[in-house]
């Protein structure tokens, strides 16, 4: 495993616990800072998973769930996987959730799309590192898998 890939996961840990820490230093919480027409700066607590689902199974169980996702993504990061910026971004943005859930039992939520009255729920750095983390992964294999049609489809013309 190169150090730079876990120089990226510190970055992004980093970044994701200071800007967290500005939230909650100098934004009440439900008080929106309007920015653009279309984006806000607020502080939100989750206490669930994307968008605030599944609320009910409680923090234990998302730690426990943050802890998993570090150690599995750890190891296929030290056994030099596939991926590893993108699984750097994710390990990123796992361990900054995490590090939430265990100070404060929620996740800190503070950056709000919205447009008219319809709003995207609010998200942090961590999340933007674990989706795009998991988008590239998703588009490594959909390549990986357009070029292996494409070999299979020219091998099996060129047999005949």
């Amino acid at each position: 495993m190169k150090k730079i890939y876990l120089l990226i996961a510190a970055v992004v840990i980093a970044l994701d616990q200071f800007t967290k820490q500005l939230i909650i230093n100098n934004i009440s919480p439900y008080e929106p800072i309007h920015v653009l027409p279309f984006f806000d700066i607020v502080n939100i607590s989750n206490r669930g998973a994307a968008f605030g689902s599944l609320q009910w199974l409680g923090n234990p169980f998302f730690i426990i769930i943050s802890l998993i996702a570090i150690v599995v993504i750890a190891v296929l990061m030290i056994k030099g996987k596939d991926h590893p910026l993108a699984l750097s971004l994710i390990l990123g943005g796992a361990a900054g959730n995490l590090i939430d859930r265990l100070r404060f039992g929620h996740v800190t939520d503070f950056l709000d799309f919205f447009a008219g009255r319809y709003h995207w729920p609010a998200f942090n750095i961590a999340d933007s590192c674990l989706t795009i983390g998991i988008i590239l992964i998703f588009l490594r294999l959909f390549t990986i898998r357009k070029q292996d049609s494409k070999k299979t489809e020219k091998d099996g013309s060129s047999g005949n």
